[in-house]
């Protein structure tokens, strides 16, 4: 990691030492859960039945700079939504799993496919039934709104809430870690 490099890290996100930095080095993999996480945890329902939720443009551009780097990424949430399947498909996500009450499960199967370790992978959760996930993960992160219990767990915990840019932070970390953070304008970091 180059001082500019961290320089950027530690305004942006805070410091972060030398280990832990050198786990967001490793990543190959990149694991979502959805509601806390991608959302801010409130799912909003029309008169209709219809459910909603808001997706965070940073999270996005996080998703897809991680992506165009070579990196892995995959969301596993417990609930089934169209919109989630439209909102990860657009941004290139190819491993989407809904309706998964054993996260643990789909993640071992995930990783095996992928042929990865668990310090290949990184999690991020916000709640209990990620938990087992987390702990599977060579990297755990919780978002900074997560439930107190998760965040014991975590070796990360983001300075972003879920839903308010979290996704992109954890982006931002691993990409500067492997030296790809690149900004507009073409400024490489």
């Amino acid at each position: 990691m180059t001082n500019l490099n961290a320089d950027y890290v530690s305004t942006w996100y805070g410091d972060i030492a030398q280990p832990l930095f050198e786990r967001f080095a490793a990543i190959k993999l990149v694991v979502c859960d959805i509601d806390g996480v991608f959302s801010d945890g409130r799912i909003y329902l029309g008169n209709n039945g219809e459910e909603l939720k808001a997706f965070h443009t940073r999270d996005g551009f996080g998703v897809k700079a991680l992506i165009n780097a070579g990196i892995e990424v995959a969301v596993i949430t417990g609930r089934r939504s169209a919109i989630v399947e439209n909102r990860m498909s657009a941004l290139g996500v190819q491993h989407i799993f809904q309706g998964q009450e054993d996260k643990l499960s789909c993640f071992e199967q995930l990783a095996k496919q992928l042929n990865l370790a668990a310090s290949d992978i990184a999690s991020i959760g916000d709640d209990i039934p990620d938990l087992d996930m987390l702990k599977a993960s060579g990297l755990a992160v919780a978002v900074q709104d997560a439930h107190p219990y998760v965040q014991q767990h975590a070796h990360y915990i983001t300075a972003q809430r879920g839903g308010f840019g979290a996704v992109r932070e954890l982006s931002d970390l691993i990409l500067t870690a492997q030296g790809q953070l690149q900004l507009h304008g073409g400024v490489s970091l």
